[in-house]
């Protein structure tokens, strides 16, 4: 009875009296000298005893049956207090109900095999798990239940898994960090950045005079959202991170045909302060030069590299990957490289969308800019729109 709550010992106690009074005919309370109630006198027999208590407990307001009062009669001679306990507060319910342990666990391990896999439906993993079974020991006697109870089990198994929807997601949220995660803060412009790359959704013509595709990459300052640096390769390398970096500290120098409103000296920035410390500064262009202090990246091998390594520590900045399959980590990087898809490569010939789903006929047939002459237009965007756009929110 120490498993039950306060009120349900209460109660129980409360029957017990007046299930006493029906079995022996005196209250457990009676002193030596009572005697028994006419009712329940030694003359009347437990039938009629359990129809006067009912009775007289659905006079006193509590509505009770006879058969009810028979039925905890017979629990109290059975398990005493115990009996009338309600069991409904304490009552474990089975998680999966009554399907069998071993078929829990052969769909948890089908379940599991189709984390890295391509996306199925339900009917292979019942399937599958019908093959576990089948080759395991202690499979060999367990009768699988209905189908129905095998889908149910099979909901309460995937939930929030992704096992039926996008297997990168179902991959990330597999395989991604166990312990408490999430974005650094910053307060301060260079204190935290984050680096990444990702294909640009348009077709280049390439040095070899080819058509195909390039890899952009890019550097967000998570304090301002301010992109620091791009750079278009065929292959992000682990010098064209470093090349990256450098050009993140450094000014971005005027380009000829640049308009003089994109000179720094035109925009908000504190141009004249910034002029006692580098003097190219004074032919440089609207964007703000950042050092960092620390780089989120993922787990690419450029980034991870050798040489962007010993780059970081030439500057003493500070690298720090995020959990594999935690793109969420270095969410602004992401988002940033999403914004450049819509703002800038679907203005661009050879515009290929985002997936195939998206790509229309034969964009290799544009007339399409060199990888060159993308980089330039890339850079001049970076300061015209890109930084304008996040000064203003800034």
């Amino acid at each position: 009875m120490e498993t039950f709550p306060a009120e349900v010992v209460e109660k129980a106690l409360w029957w017990e009296g007046h299930i006493f009074e029906v079995l022996h005919g005196l209250p457990p309370d009676a002193g030596p000298d009572a005697v028994a109630r006419p009712e329940y006198g030694p003359d009347r027999s437990l039938t009629a005893r359990q129809r006067a208590k009912a009775a007289e407990l659905t006079a006193a307001g509590h509505a009770v049956t006879a058969s009810t009062l028979a039925h905890r009669r017979r629990r109290y001679q059975a398990d005493g207090v115990l009996g009338l306990a309600d069991h409904r507060p304490v009552r474990r319910t089975p998680e999966f109900g009554t399907v069998d342990a071993v078929v829990v666990a052969a769909m948890r391990q089908a379940v599991a095999e189709a984390v890295d896999a391509s996306t199925r439906a339900g009917t292979f993993i019942l399937w599958r798990t019908g093959e576990i079974l089948r080759d395991a020991p202690e499979g060999q006697d367990v009768r699988l239940p209905s189908q129905r109870t095998l889908y149910r089990l099979l909901a309460k198994l995937t939930t929030g898994t992704h096992t039926f929807g996008s297997a990168a997601t179902r991959r990330s949220r597999a395989h991604g960090a166990l312990a408490p995660f999430g974005e650094l803060p910053a307060f301060a412009p260079g204190e935290v950045m984050q680096i990444d790359s990702t294909p640009l959704d348009a077709l280049v013509l390439l040095d070899t005079g080819v058509t195909g595709r390039v890899e952009l990459t890019a550097m967000v300052d998570v304090a301002t959202r301010t992109l620091t640096a791009a750079v278009l390769r065929p292959t992000t390398k682990a010098v064209d991170a470093s090349v990256l970096l450098a050009r993140t500290v450094t000014p971005e120098l005027m380009r000829p045909g640049w308009v003089d409103a994109l000179r720094m000296s035109r925009s908000v920035l504190p141009h004249r302060r910034l002029l006692e410390l580098d003097e190219r500064l004074a032919h440089a262009a609207a964007r703000p030069v950042i050092v960092p202090e620390m780089i989120v990246c993922d787990h690419g091998k450029a980034f991870i590299s050798r040489n962007f390594l010993s780059s970081c520590r030439f500057l003493e900045i500070d690298l720090q990957p995020a959990h594999k399959g935690s793109g969420f980590e270095k969410g602004h990087i992401e988002k940033m490289l999403a914004s450049v898809a819509t703002l800038f490569a679907q203005f661009l010939p050879g515009y290929t969308g985002r997936t195939t789903d998206h790509r229309g006929r034969h964009p290799e047939r544009e007339r399409l800019w060199s990888l060159l002459e993308l980089q330039e237009i890339l850079d001049e965007w970076v300061v015209a729109k890109f930084t304008d756009r996040d000064l203003c929110c800034s």
